[in-house]
């Protein structure tokens, strides 16, 4: 099992939930299992591609998976996905 941190945001699609408890051993196979507990994730964090979107940055511990495997990146059993939208402003 893996804990992924929901942001305020989304958490909406969660009951409020501000962590969920999926299974999975990359981050692509954990947000496909989010998906699938709570649909409605999937169109807000990737694109038509299939890629992350630009303003969704997803870390796993304190890395941020654009600077590892992308949503290949190996996530440890126990391990911790922080999905943390883009803030702008001014």
């Amino acid at each position: 099992m893996v804990t992924i941190r929901i942001p305020t945001t989304l958490r909406t699609l969660t009951g409020g939930a501000s962590q969920v408890e999926v299974e999975g051993a990359t981050v692509s196979e954990a947000l496909e299992a989010l998906e699938a507990a709570h649909p409605g994730f999937a169109e807000r964090i990737f694109d038509d591609e299939g890629n992350l979107r630009r303003f969704v940055n997803v870390f796993v511990a304190d890395d941020d998976v654009r600077y590892l495997d992308g949503t290949a990146t190996a996530v440890p059993e126990g391990g911790e996905i922080s999905i943390i939208p883009a803030v702008a402003g001014g």
